[in-house]
């Protein structure tokens, strides 16, 4: 479906169809309209998830125009008479919509009225952060017009506000935990010679990625199954197009020249995300993934990053390496 206008709200308010390569233009354009906020739906992020995922899938991308200038995206799909935002939570640890500095409230009313139009009747919204624009925006705009609205807490995120170097950190730590770090190093040190290093190259992503894979599934039984032909494929779009943007941060921890362990990240404003990592388990009492982990945040110092997001999990580690518990919600409205 081509980018159109579809139906006029107001003389000044109009509303369009999207499509993942439209909204990618205007994120080339770098319409200084738009604010993108959440890294999960960043328009090459929504590419790789609908060229994987989209298949058989009701598209419902629209934009929302005031007097010729967009105030926001709500990237969406429709099933039957219920809409959700795209993406999923497998593969997307939070979700939102994109909306202009400053139009949040006529952005969410043009969008609820549009609902309501096409005979929408349900919006099933989430993993949805409390600091993004659906929570704070579009659930009081929503009470106002008469829908009903119930939330409930659905996952755990977890993030680290980082101090101004590496010695702070540490000693931000408990005594046990940054005891535990420095012992864990000394052991690795003395298992053979330890580098660390990043591709971030989109070159080499491509090659980057069949070891991140390889050390992903090597890891455990249950990540493997997870790594099927058709994630793989997502993992590997998802690294090629961040890549091609200067987001992707792939680390590798190695012995002796060997990859033991791997971290995939993505950097964004000031933000350095852990989306997943894998190991050989061959080395796990060398603690090869922890320690890739520590690494990746060691790294974020010399590449001026101010909060390292763990994402979705409660995993203990990341509890104990610093982050605090962000809490998920699943948000269901009704809006007729």
């Amino acid at each position: 479906m081509t980018n159109a206008t579809i139906h006029r709200i107001k003389d000044t308010t109009a509303i369009g169809f999207e499509t993942p390569d439209s909204v990618m233009a205007r994120w080339q354009a770098d319409d200084p309209g738009i604010v993108w906020n959440c890294i999960f739906v960043l328009p090459m992020w929504l590419k790789a998830w609908w060229n994987t995922f989209g298949q058989g899938k009701d598209l419902y991308l629209l934009s929302i125009r005031q007097a010729d200038r967009i105030i926001g995206i709500a990237p969406l799909l429709r099933v039957d008479r219920t809409a959700h935002l795209m993406g999923d939570q497998n593969v997307c640890d939070s979700l939102d919509f994109i909306v202009a500095s400053g139009q949040t409230g006529k952005f969410f009313g043009a969008l609820l009225h549009q609902l309501r139009r096409d005979g929408i009747s349900r919006l099933d919204l989430g993993p949805i952060r409390p600091d993004s624009s659906a929570y704070t925006g579009l659930l009081p705009v929503a009470e106002k017009m008469g829908c009903r609205i119930h939330c409930e807490p659905a996952a755990t995120s977890y993030e680290l506000e980082l101090p101004g170097n590496w010695n702070a950190y540490l000693a931000s730590l408990s005594g046990k935990e940054r005891h535990e770090i420095r012992r864990k190093f000394r052991r690795l040190d003395r298992a053979g010679r330890v580098d660390y290093r990043t591709v971030d190259d989109p070159i080499l992503a491509t090659a980057a990625m069949d070891t991140f894979l390889r050390l992903f599934k090597s890891n455990r039984p249950d990540k493997a199954a997870f790594m099927s032909d058709t994630m793989g494929a997502f993992f590997r779009d998802l690294a090629t197009q961040l890549a091609a943007w200067g987001l992707l941060r792939l680390f590798f921890l190695e012995l002796d020249g060997k990859p033991i362990a791997a971290v995939m990240c993505f950097d964004y404003q000031s933000t350095r995300y852990l989306y997943n990592n894998g190991y050989d388990s061959r080395y796990s009492a060398l603690s090869a993934g922890l320690l890739s982990k520590v690494l990746s945040i060691k790294a974020s110092f010399q590449a001026g990053i101010k909060t390292y997001d763990f994402l979705k999990g409660s995993e203990d580690y990341k509890r104990r390496l610093g982050g605090r518990p962000v809490a998920l919600y699943r948000c269901r409205l009704a809006l007729i």
